[in-house]
C-alpha cells in the first residue's frame, strides 16, 4: 500500500501529467482538495473507488483515511492543486506517514505561476533583464511569513516577482513594491489561471490594484520589467556564433 501525492495542476483538467493520471486510475481510494482540484479529474478514478473531498477535513481526519486504506491494503491517490513543491501542505502529511511507516510517492504537477505565464503568453525570464523568478506569498491565518522573507527584501533584486495569496492585499503589495520598481513598472494579475473563467489583467504598479478590484481569491500577482520587455538582447543559445557540442563545438 502506498499513498501517491499528485500535483493536479492549476485548474484545467488536462494539465496533469500522464503519471498522475495513471496513478489516479489504479488507486481504489482518492483524496482530493475539492476547493481547488477540478472534479473532472475524478473521472479517471476506477469504478467503485472511495472518493473523499478533503476540503472540510482536518489533518487528523485525513490521516485516518490513510490509516484505514493501509489496513485495507488499498493504494491512495492524494490530489493537491498545482505542484507539490510549494504551499501544498504535503510536508505535514508526509511527516505523519513517516511516523507510521506508510510508504508514499510524490508526482509533480504544473504550478500556478507556469499557468499564469502561459496565460500572459510570455516567458518570465528575459536575457539581461531578469534571470531569476521569486516565488513568494503574503502571510495569512494559515501560515505567517518568516521575518526576513519580506517583499522589500525580494524587491531589492529588481527581478520578476510572482506573489501568491496576495490579491486581497494588492494595495499593500503595490505600496511596498513601488519604491523599488517605480510606479511605471509592468504588473499583471492572473485569476483562475487555466480555468474556463480565467481572467488576465495587465498594467503597471500605478493601476493594477484598481484593475483588480472585485477579484478576491485564486489569483497571482506578477511584477517586474520582464513582463513588458521588448528590445532585449536575444539569447546566445540559438546564436549562429555560439559554439556548443550540439552545433559543431566541443
Amino acid at each position: 500500500m502506498t499513498v501517491h501525492f499528485i500535483g493536479a495542476g492549476p485548474g484545467a483538467a488536462d494539465l496533469i501529467t500522464l503519471r498522475g493520471r495513471d496513478l489516479i486510475a489504479r488507486c481504489p481510494v482518492c483524496l482530493y482538495a475539492g476547493s481547488l482540484v477540478p472534479k473532472a479529474l475524478l473521472e479517471h478514478c476506477p469504478p467503485g473507488a472511495r472518493i473523499v473531498d478533503t476540503a472540510p477535513l482536518d489533518l487528523d481526519a485525513i490521516e485516518a483515511e490513510f490509516v484505514a486504506a493501509q489496513a485495507a491494503g488499498q493504494e491512495v491517490s492524494r490530489l493537491h492543486s498545482g505542484d507539490l513543491s510549494v504551499w501544498s501542505a504535503v510536508a505535514e502529511q508526509v511527516r505523519r506517514l513517516k511516523a507510521r511507516g506508510i510508504p508514499y510517492t510524490l508526482t509533480p504537477g504544473v504550478p500556478s505561476f507556469a499557468a499564469a505565464a502561459a496565460a500572459l503568453g510570455q516567458e518570465l525570464t528575459i536575457p539581461e533583464v531578469a534571470q531569476s523568478l521569486v516565488l513568494t506569498r503574503m502571510g495569512g491565518r494559515a501560515s505567517s511569513m518568516p521575518e526576513r522573507e519580506t517583499l522589500a527584501n525580494f524587491a531589492a533584486s529588481g527581478t520578476t516577482l510572482a506573489i501568491h495569496l496576495g490579491i486581497h492585499a494588492i494595495a499593500r503589495v503595490v505600496a511596498e513594491l513601488t519604491p523599488f520598481y517605480g510606479a511605471d513598472c509592468p504588473a499583471a494579475v492572473v485569476a483562475r489561471a487555466s480555468w474556463p473563467e480565467e481572467r488576465v489583467l495587465r498594467g503597471t504598479l500605478a493601476d493594477i490594484a484598481q484593475q483588480a478590484e472585485g477579484i478576491e481569491r485564486t489569483a497571482l500577482i506578477l511584477v517586474g520589467p520582464a513582463l513588458a520587455a521588448s528590445g532585449f538582447r536575444e539569447s546566445a543559445l540559438y546564436s549562429a556564433d555560439y559554439r556548443r557540442r550540439f552545433r559543431g563545438g566541443e
